[in-house]
């Protein structure tokens, strides 16, 4: 395709339509994806889709992606097998005296881990879903305190992720100067509106200031009347078991060390969280050096042979496949949109509105819609931004605005997209069903989205 069109938009429709249907997010992003395809080239749909998988599949990105999600399930079986998450359980419900204070909690968790948000989604969600449990707070309210507290918190910390690849897409385009991209960076962090309300509210549902709404309202309806966490997936349906929420801890652990010790679970966090800030926020090596200390220390202690080390890892990988699998289908589903030129179809569409004035909110709806539609909170500005800021500087827009808009319509698209990489792993690690998660916090989401591009037409 030469000119973009709106037939460009037909494949994200496909998508968002068949996934709320079929409530299979991979199989609605891989029919999106043919979708475009035969918009493309009718004829050589079979090998276009061939080509596409398999460069996907040799992207550096998603081999991190695998690597990384894969390895952070074998730690967390180990942590499950060995007691020590079963203990960390144990502790927390002794501190959480409520539904309240068990989401604050999460809460507190989600700001504290806020290197890397596929460390926060994994590791929160995970840490914290029995304690939530115990209250009967339903697993999606539980996914949504995870990921408001995920990509939002990632992106306010100049040390994270986030900021390292941000300020290298600034330095790559020339908007900052060799070793200037985090300093540019800061200066836009405090008009990252949608990041900074994202947090806002999340904490406000949490004090029940701003309520439990649409959805949201009968998932928690549903667990409130005892309906078990790993069926909520259709709110209709509510199933009663007394005293579920004990039990689920139990039946959970069911395999697990009894007589676990809290340290067993708090160490090898502690050295996932030092040895990704000590390589420079890299949560590969990071979880490599963890692996490595971790196996030694649990075998000193005899909890476990080196054979059932490696059993339990391998089934805490495969546990993480489908996470996997929907991340690599988006970015299937992502290169397609990128062939049917859909990111310059909706800027063009967008720039008679790019005034000095407009602009920021202009660029915070259009690269909202963009990172919601592909599902790619990074990808998708790797190949704006040199659209994006070069128009910025052409019109006397203030820069450190217009990257505070790119940051919020990034942390909106990660949030509030069904099939973004945090979205899928802040419900793998709350255990909550993908689709119920993302209907769920859709609403808060946009309302967020919505006091977002106000505040822009207000500053700017």
């Amino acid at each position: 395709m030469s000119e973009p069109t709106a037939l460009s938009l037909v494949p994200p429709i496909v998508v968002l339509v068949l996934a709320i249907w079929l409530r299979r997010p991979i199989l609605a992003l891989i029919i999106g994806a043919v979708s475009g395809l035969l918009l493309l080239d009718p004829s050589q749909v079979l090998n276009n889709f061939a080509d596409i998988s398999l460069k996907v599949m040799a992207d550096e990105t998603i081999g991190w992606l695998i690597l990384v999600c894969g390895s952070f399930g074998a730690l967390i079986a180990l942590l499950v097998r060995t007691g020590g998450a079963l203990a960390f359980g144990r502790k927390a419900l002794k501190l959480a005296k409520g539904p309240r204070s068990s989401l604050l909690m999460t809460f507190v968790l989600g700001l504290v881990i806020f290197i890397d948000d596929y460390l926060n989604a994994l590791t929160v969600g995970e840490t914290m879903k029995r304690v939530t449990d115990r209250f009967k707070i339903s697993r999606e309210m539980l996914a949504y305190v995870v990921d408001s507290t995920a990509a939002p918190v990632c992106v306010l910390v100049p040390l994270s992720t986030w900021a390292v690849f941000f300020g290298g897409l600034l330095v790559n385009n020339g908007v900052a100067a060799e070793g200037e991209g985090i300093q540019i960076y800061m200066q836009a962090i405090p008009y990252m509106f949608y990041a900074w309300l994202a947090v806002a509210m999340v904490l406000l549902v949490i004090l029940g200031i701003v309520p439990a709404i649409g959805p949201m309202k009968k998932a928690q309806l549903a667990a409130a009347a005892g309906s078990p966490a790993k069926e909520q997936t259709n709110f209709d349906e509510v199933q009663t078991l007394d005293e579920y929420a004990v039990r689920a801890m139990e039946e959970e652990f069911e395999q697990a060390d009894k007589q676990g010790q809290l340290h067993n679970f708090l160490i090898p966090i502690l050295l996932l969280v030092g040895f990704t800030v000590y390589f420079d926020i890299d949560v590969w090596k990071g979880l490599l050096a963890t692996l490595v200390i971790t196996l030694p220390y649990y075998a000193v202690q005899r909890l476990m042979p080196l054979s059932e080390m490696m059993d339990q890892m391998i089934d805490g990988f495969k546990s993480m496949l489908p996470a996997i699998g929907t991340v690599i289908a988006a970015f299937v589903f992502k290169d397609v949109c990128d062939q049917l030129l859909l990111p310059q179809y909706v800027i063009d569409s967008l720039s008679p509105f790019m005034t000095p004035k407009l602009l920021p909110a202009v660029v915070f709806v259009a690269m909202a819609i963009l990172a919601f539609a592909t599902g790619s909170s990074w990808g998708i500005f790797a190949v704006t931004i040199p659209i994006v800021m070069p128009l910025a500087q052409s019109v006397g827009a203030d820069i450190p605005l217009v990257i505070g808009a790119l940051l919020s319509a990034s942390s909106f698209g990660s949030q509030a997209c069904f099939y973004s990489d945090s979205t899928v792993l802040a419900a793998q690690g709350s255990g909550c069903n993908l689709v119920s998660h993302a209907v769920t916090q859709l609403p808060y989401a946009l309302i967020a989205a919505a006091l977002t591009f106000v505040g822009f037409i207000i500053v700017a």
